[in-house]
């Protein structure tokens, strides 16, 4: 049987291979190359934003850029789920690396909410970790921590430090 600490270690840790494509109908200057990260299943697409946003604007016109969006197998994908659940859902039984299509142009509104700064992301993560806390802990492990440690635990987040 699988230790706790072996299962959290494999999804705190864990890392899913991820090529990036622009899409097809995306206007550009040059050939856009694929852009391939090994992201972290806790974190969210919107921290690698800015990554992706700048290896294929350097194949783009100005112009033709805007709110940036992504796809897997023409589903859009959501920015305040968690990376390792929308692999889980979408794409666990294909091969690696997860095939991301890159889109600047027609947002989805029906589909997406817009992703308006890193304020939104880091107080949704933090919304998600008190309610977790809230039902596994009743609340203690996150009341007993002070705002310098609620910070900390988002910058680890945010800069995928351990």
């Amino acid at each position: 049987m699988t230790d706790d600490k072996d299962v959290l270690r494999d999804v705190w840790f864990g890392r899913i291979p991820t090529c990036f494509t622009l899409y097809q109908d995306e206007i550009t200057e040059r050939e856009a190359e694929p852009y391939y990260l090994l992201l972290p299943r806790v974190s969210y697409l919107t921290l690698v934003t800015d990554k992706v946003k700048k290896h294929f604007q350097k194949v783009m016109r100005q112009e033709d850029i805007s709110e940036i969006w992504f796809e897997y197998e023409g589903t859009p994908l959501k920015w305040h789920y968690p990376i390792g659940l929308l692999f889980d859902l979408l794409a666990s039984s294909s091969a690696l690396p997860w095939n991301i299509t890159v889109h600047f142009k027609s947002f989805p509104e029906k589909d997406l909410l817009h992703c308006p700064s890193k304020d939104a992301i880091e107080a949704h993560f933090m919304s998600c970790v008190k309610e977790a806390d809230a039902l596994k802990h009743k609340s203690q492990v996150i009341n007993e921590m002070q705002k310098k440690d609620h910070k900390q635990l988002w910058m680890g987040l945010q800069n995928d430090n351990d």
